[in-house]
């Protein structure tokens, strides 16, 4: 029978040592075992990525009482107001999963005390900037491995929550996190994560991009084979699906695998708005991404080769912009492009208010300039301007910079052959496409293999109800998120 994470199963646990013993499977969870004279010591258990590790030191350790053979005369001294009494198994582990410590003699297994040590290190937190949503969670991961620990666990405050700790790098010994949910996430993405991070060779690691880069599937191709964020809720999502979660000391981003390319367009405001609405932008982002891709080797195949697919009254148009440009247009089309990426490149290397103006006054000065210098059409810099924009609309950064990177070889090969070269190089894109793996997984499921379970979250998003299914692509060990009809149906209120 399948776990339910409604509601957890502790009722299998005898007492509360075997609750804390549950527990300890994750490495942040800490268990101190103080000796005394007088009986066989006192264990005091928490996480320490949730508690306030100075009101362990502060306010508990000094006061504790080593001799008295009662947990009651144990704690009589401490400074504290709030202090909880239980034999209850389960009651002692969710108050340890809010930033609660666990005092208890190490001979009396049927008995602890809880004391709140909440860790508030809210003020350390920062906003998201480059996925950063007008609607949801306002929180961003920090470069503090235990302050990051921290908020992913304060989303997702269950036992099955696993954590375990490698050590990376000769010189930097980077601590390096890989998160899981017990009885949900694939213990083969797991396992093939922990040894690909295990078999990295490298001095320093720097940044969670170095070990992307490394653990990739495939290390030739410019697109992210895991989805790389800052929010963590989108962290605790993630998890909650059945996907593998890395974190980094020093890195304020999370990696999230195995990823789709579907799920590349996926922003995280998707699941705070409507699903219409969400739907809609979603799809807008794949056409984004199209058009950025095809919409100037269109241009230049077309006025190369194919004058006869212009409409009669655009080509006078076109003519009348094209009469004074001394270039071919794939040469016109690589200056613009290129300058494009260099004002791109310049306003993210300058400071943010600076980087701003150049980007703004330099692109109107450049492309007026040029236009009316004849060095090129303005019809060509309102496609090369639109194509610019397209690329920006994907919510993963690492993939607007791959797609700017494929249209030039897309408008090569339409300069070569015209339409036949765009077509080839699609084909050459979508063979690519088809065969990179995202930690073994298809990179571009639901496509291939054509899985129309994983529709429901792909192109638009349907309403929560119909997604009682966790993704078939991430192998869970429990493919049920809720139960759906207990979701569908809605009892109407009774009136008296």
């Amino acid at each position: 029978m399948k776990k339910s994470f409604n509601k957890r199963g502790n009722s299998s646990l005898d007492n509360v040592s075997d609750a804390i013993t549950q527990l300890e499977k994750s490495k942040d969870f800490t268990r101190l075992l103080i000796p005394s004279e007088h009986h066989t010591g006192l264990c005091v258990s928490y996480f320490n990525t949730l508690i306030d590790i100075e009101i362990l030191r502060r306010d508990i350790l000094p006061y504790i009482n080593k001799t008295s053979n009662t947990l009651e005369g144990v704690i009589h001294d401490l400074p504290l107001e709030s202090m909880i009494f239980t034999d209850t198994p389960s009651e002692v582990q969710d108050h340890l999963l809010i930033g609660y410590i666990s005092i208890m003699l190490a001979d009396l297994n049927h008995k602890a005390v809880l004391i709140k040590a909440a860790s508030k290190e809210n003020k350390e937190f920062a906003l998201p900037e480059v996925e950063y949503s007008i609607v949801g969670p306002k929180e961003a991961l920090v470069e503090s491995l235990d302050t990051n620990l921290h908020l992913i666990r304060k989303r997702l405050p269950i036992p099955e929550l696993t954590i375990e700790e490698l050590s990376v790098g000769s010189l930097s010994k980077t601590r390096v996190a890989i998160l899981s949910i017990e009885g949900i996430t694939n213990k083969e993405n797991v396992q093939t994560t922990k040894q690909r991070i295990m078999d990295i060779h490298f001095n320093q690691i720097i940044d969670i991009s170095y070990i992307a880069q490394m653990i990739g599937d495939n290390k030739l191709t410019p697109f992210p084979l895991y989805v790389d964020t800052e929010r963590p809720d989108r962290l605790a999502a993630s998890l909650a699906e059945g996907k593998v979660v890395v974190v980094a000391e020093g890195s304020p981003h999370g990696l999230i695998g195995p990823s789709t390319l579907i799920e590349q367009f996926s922003a995280f405001d998707d699941y705070f708005l409507n699903w219409v609405i969400a739907s809609f932008f979603r799809f807008l982002r794949f056409f984004g991404a199209l058009l950025s891709i095809l919409i100037t080797p269109l241009y230049v195949a077309i006025l190369t080769y194919h004058y006869e697919l212009i409409p009669k009254d655009l080509i006078n148009t076109l003519v009348i912009s094209r009469s004074e440009v001394p270039f071919p247009p794939i040469l016109e089309a690589l200056i613009l492009e290129l300058v494009i990426e260099l004002l791109r490149e310049a306003g993210a290397r300058l400071p943010t208010k600076v980087g701003q103006t150049i980007g703004i006054v330099g692109g109107i000065v450049i492309g007026t300039a040029s236009v009316e210098a004849g060095l090129t059409s303005n019809v060509l810099l309102i496609i090369v301007a639109l194509s610019a924009l397209a690329s920006f609309t994907s919510p993963v950064f690492q993939l607007g910079s791959a797609i700017r990177l494929i249209r030039f070889p897309f408008i090569l090969m339409a300069s070569y052959i015209g339409l036949i070269g765009v077509a080839i190089s699609f084909f050459f894109l979508l063979v690519h496409l088809l065969r990179l793996k995202s930690l073994g997984r298809p990179f571009i499921e639901p496509l291939f293999p054509l899985r129309l379970s994983d529709w429901k979250d792909a192109l638009v998003r349907l309403p929560f109800s119909f997604q009682a299914k966790r993704p078939v692509e991430v192998q869970s060990e429990n493919l049920m998120r809720f139960d759906e009809k207990m979701a569908s149906d809605k009892n109407p209120v009774k009136e008296e």
